[in-house]
């Protein structure tokens, strides 16, 4: 996927993920050794993101298991086609030849009759892509086992279909934000990297890539803001892709600073939940975050003055 830790940085970059020096070697390395990266951290610090800015970067695409609680193999694997088996065991028996059942019953597990779920999807595809397992302390540690063999030597038993082996072996990404703690046996397969929120110059950084048209003032005062926020103890801390999202909604309502007369304009985009609205709504709140948001902003400017 990459030549180097060097292209890996750069390729990273071009397609818009600003990272800092550990992460281009940590995915450089695991594409070599095809190894999956375990990503732990907060909701919204970009893990789910750089699975796809691997994808850009190496073009290629991403086979993409969102976990939930109660998923099962049929999700993650795929399932037989009962619908069309039953509608070629009809077809067969209609056109009133001598079946021979055994057969027929060899080709209706075969895998022209199964549908394949992002996991074998990852595993058949002719062209090596990106395999996310999004959020994977969502499920419990018996589903856990099921990327077990697939992590190990790259293959999928699966009833009555049989062993499948991988054509190419993709590029895994396991994330978690830590509702549960990630098997031993998981851990040990993987090469790990914690992911925070970036630094409020990074950020700055990230917010230019996406609003170049705006000023240096415009793009710390969007990572004062997040800095801000991050920092009042809120039940729905505001993740990257919404301070980009808030700042690209500025953009289109022609404001190039926060005042506290903007509150309950920018109200839908910054509380997320009934708590953190009412949270902003309190006497002199909102206002208190704008100031707290314009110090940090300075101290972004200053440092890249320095």
């Amino acid at each position: 996927m990459f030549s180097s830790v060097l292209e890996t940085c750069e390729r990273l970059r071009s397609v818009g993920y600003l990272t800092d020096a550990v992460t281009p070697v940590v995915v450089y390395l695991a594409a070599k050794l095809n190894k999956p990266v375990l990503l732990e951290g907060p909701a919204g610090s970009g893990k789910t993101q750089l699975a796809y800015a691997v994808a850009e970067a190496a073009e290629t695409a991403v086979e993409r298991l969102q976990c939930y609680e109660g998923i099962d193999e049929e999700k993650a694997i795929g399932k037989f086609d009962e619908a069309l088996q039953r509608l070629c065991v009809s077809l067969k028996a209609k056109m009133g030849h001598n079946l021979d059942w055994e057969t027929l019953r060899t080709d209706l597990h075969s895998q022209r009759f199964f549908r394949a779920g992002p996991l074998l999807r990852a595993l058949q595809s002719s062209r090596r892509c990106v395999l996310l397992v999004d959020e994977l302390d969502k499920v419990d540690y018996q589903f856990e086992a099921i990327l077990l063999e697939l992590l190990s030597v790259w293959q999928l038993s699966i009833p009555k279909l049989g062993t499948v082996k991988a054509e190419t072996i993709p590029f895994v990404i396991l994330t978690s934000n830590e509702e549960r703690r990630i098997g031993d046996p998981l851990r040990r397969r993987s090469l790990y990297l914690r992911v925070e929120h970036p630094s409020p110059q990074r950020e700055a950084e990230i917010v230019a890539l996406r609003t170049p048209n705006a000023n240096k003032q415009f793009h710390a005062d969007m990572a004062g803001l997040a800095k801000a926020l991050r920092g009042w103890s809120m039940e729905k801390a505001p993740s990257v892709s919404e301070i980009l999202d808030l700042a690209q909604a500025l953009e289109v309502l022609g404001e190039e600073r926060i005042t506290p007369e903007m509150r309950d304009i920018l109200l839908p985009l910054l509380a997320k939940t009934e708590a953190d609205r009412k949270k902003l709504l309190l006497r002199d709140g909102f206002g208190s975050l704008v100031y707290d948001a314009q110090q940090y902003a300075k101290q972004i400017l200053e440092k890249q003055s320095a």
